[in-house]
């Protein structure tokens, strides 16, 4: 066996500059700044090659909902790993996918029914809209193959996943010409406290009922993230807005999809975003905190009806199959993660971060440059006035002893849910420390 070459805290970090690409940065350079290098997590901790904690008050972009290195989790896991890391899904299957889909089924809407694993959320919504496809094909409306969504969404960086997230604000802005060109309401414009006012043309329902009658003969299904925009601006948006969408989805046979993919698992106060409302979705997506933040890993739920309209179609087959359908591991890491929101006071401790959320962001209305402050649930927001330098956050993070990772106006936390009132307190002094950088 090969001589493991000695840890060098400067060479690891110049070969991360020059070789590695990192989400939304700029290309591998020697002239980028040093990424933070972590060499350990426990709890809601980082260890960074110096030996300095922070808080990571992000959760690892939202998914170590039970924070790092649980036992609990680890055990499932190193049991699994004893049996079988992996088999191929096609033809086979095995006890960790099936013991989870029996969670999963307890725990989500009732009328869901059916499971499609996949590997990221990205891919779950991608599997989520071809299913719309199929299910219109499948009955005779071939020609209801574009979708409806609205604005500031965020659902994913691959290809038709980008084509319902904002064309315009987005992420994907620069794609636009490339994509498909879907339909898109504006961004609701009743907030999640304020009160819902009934009068299409003031609550949002009246361009979504417009496009409906005008382009719904050529709409397969309307996409949402349920209550919560999160990438496209962690807006908090009143559910009735979704009871409404529902009518008007039925009344143009237009299958309804929520992306829970950042929502889903508690984050919102419940255990999915959707039992915020009076209804209920034809397919949901789940992904992120689904395994606790263990591995990459979705699932993408839908009812009978879009199922069995699948099968009773042309050719009787749903037509996705990702070769790491289904992973053992990560179906291993999804049960123990459920099982410990089974096991543990988690709404407790959601409501605790809520109030003092509340209580010590609210200090920050008022300040210079603040145009917002939101909360719901373990989601923390702070909204500038202006852009925020995520690099200004990553540059004092070990003074602050706090990983935040502002994007856009917003800067923002999404602890995990085990964290303590002490370590809440210094991420919301962290966050109204960088509202004045």
């Amino acid at each position: 066996m090969a001589t493991k070459e000695p840890f060098s805290q400067s060479k690891s970090q110049a070969f991360d500059k020059n070789h590695l690409w990192h989400p939304y940065s700029p290309p591998p350079s020697p002239t980028n700044r040093e990424n933070l290098l972590v060499k350990a997590a426990s709890g809601v901790h980082l260890t960074l090659a110096d030996d300095t904690k922070v808080i990571d008050a992000m959760s690892s972009w939202w998914c170590t909902i039970h924070g790092y290195n649980n036992a609990h989790i680890n055990a499932s896991v190193s049991e699994q790993l004893t049996d079988m890391a992996h088999v191929m899904f096609g033809g086979i299957t095995h006890q960790p996918a099936i013991e989870l889909g029996k969670k999963l089924l307890d725990i989500a809407p009732s009328t869901l029914t059916n499971i499609f694993y996949s590997d990221s959320g990205s891919v779950a919504v991608e599997v989520a809209m071809k299913m719309a496809v199929q299910y219109q094909y499948a009955l005779g409306n071939s020609g209801k193959c574009k979708f409806l969504s609205i604005r500031s969404g965020y659902h994913g960086d691959t290809w038709k996943a980008m084509s319902v997230s904002d064309p315009s604000t987005g992420m994907h802005h620069l794609f636009s010409g490339a994509l498909q060109a879907e339909h898109f309401a504006p961004r609701p414009p009743i907030q999640l406290q304020q009160e819902w006012l009934q009068d299409p043309s003031k609550n949002g329902l009246q361009e979504v009922a417009q496009t409906l009658e005008a382009h719904g003969k050529h709409i397969a299904a309307m996409i949402l993230e349920p209550l919560v925009q999160g990438a496209g601006g962690m807006y908090f948006y009143h559910p009735n807005y979704l009871n409404e969408c529902r009518k008007l989805c039925d009344d143009h046979n237009v299958l309804l999809i929520f992306d829970e993919i950042a929502t889903g698992f508690g984050r919102t106060g419940k255990l999915f975003a959707t039992n915020h409302c009076q209804v209920q979705p034809d397919i949901m997506c789940l992904g992120k905190a689904i395994t606790g933040g263990y591995l990459s890993f979705a699932a993408t739920l839908c009812s009978h009806k879009v199922t069995h309209s699948i099968a009773s179609g042309e050719p009787g087959l749903f037509m996705h199959g990702p070769t790491f359908m289904a992973n053992p591991l990560a179906c291993s890491a999804a049960i123990a993660s459920l099982e410990l929101l089974e096991s543990t006071p988690w709404q407790q401790w959601v409501a605790r971060i809520e109030l003092q959320l509340e209580s010590e962001l609210g200090k920050a209305r008022g300040l210079k440059g603040v145009a917002d402050v939101r909360v719901l649930g373990a989601i923390g927001v702070i909204e500038m006035d202006h852009p925020v330098d995520a690099s200004l956050a990553q540059a004092l993070c070990a003074e602050l002893g706090v990983w935040l990772r502002p994007f856009g106006h917003n800067i923002y936390c999404m602890p995990p849910y085990i964290i303590t009132s002490e370590e809440l307190s210094k991420v919301t002094r962290a966050m109204i420390q960088l509202t004045k950088k």
